[in-house]
């Protein structure tokens, strides 16, 4: 079964660069598909309920191996292995992702899926991002709201270079959200013990113009950055931080 409202799978389901998809303006553009970057490259997943993953990696050649399959011979940890993590900012461009292989020494295939997300929502921050000025996304409970984002399977080393990039205890923190059944990838399937990093400091909570949160879908980058409010009080998120290494898988 597929997700009924995510966005149509692309005609064209073949590996793409990372170029392909760039990050400016944050959040970036993000392909039409699940995927796993090494490389430079995209690879597109095909849901497969026949493999051990559930999923098969479009090579773009003739064979369409099981995802775990394909990360084995690339060394890499399985997907049973890995935590997920909600993306639903600039981490889901593949451009991002080449970023944080080039600043951050992300190492390894970095295994993004795409997933309909029910009572929750990216929403513009009342901060700037330090590196380049631009407004981010954060999270915030959003009742009767579906959005699509992704969910990263992520190793232990991959999540900890992510903790980097958010600054994790100062501008973000790591939480497990409670509802994961509220989580659907495109397979149909919902993650277990999903984590997300949500506001941690006042400067990066949702921004509140005339009471309300505004949803990233609602307005782009360079509207956002002229909006004008205050700083809510909380996310409304049913969470719980992390303190030091999430439980192991």
């Amino acid at each position: 079964m597929t997700v009924p409202h995510l966005l149509p799978r692309s005609a064209a389901v073949e590996p793409f660069a990372e170029s392909d998809y760039p990050e400016h303006p944050y959040p970036g553009t993000r392909p039409d598909c699940s995927f796993v970057h090494l490389d430079g490259v995209g690879y597109p997943l095909l849901p497969d309920s026949t493999t051990d993953s559930g999923w098969r990696v479009r090579t773009g050649t003739r064979t369409e191996p099981c995802l775990d399959r394909w990360l084995a011979e690339h060394g890499a940890e399985p997907l049973r292995q890995r935590r997920p993590v909600l993306a639903y900012g600039s981490n889901a461009c593949p451009e991002k992702i080449g970023w944080l292989r080039r600043n951050l020494s992300l190492t390894g295939p970095a295994v993004v899926l795409r997933a309909e997300c029910d009572g929750m929502a990216a929403v513009w921050s009342s901060g700037l991002r330090p590196r380049d000025g631009q407004r981010p996304a954060v999270l915030a409970a959003a009742s009767g709201v579906t959005e699509q984002h992704t969910v990263w399977y992520a190793t232990a080393e991959q999540r900890r270079v992510l903790d980097r990039c958010e600054g994790r205890g100062k501008r973000y923190r790591l939480v497990r959200l409670h509802d994961s059944a509220s989580i659907e990838l495109e397979n149909g399937r919902s993650p277990e013990r999903v984590l997300a990093y949500t506001a941690a400091a006042r400067e990066m909570a949702p921004l509140l113009v005339n009471g309300s949160v505004v949803r990233c879908e609602e307005l782009e980058q360079q509207q956002a950055l002229g909006l004008s409010g205050s700083p809510a009080v909380g996310d409304g998120l049913a969470c719980s931080e992390i303190v030091g290494e999430p439980l192991p898988v």
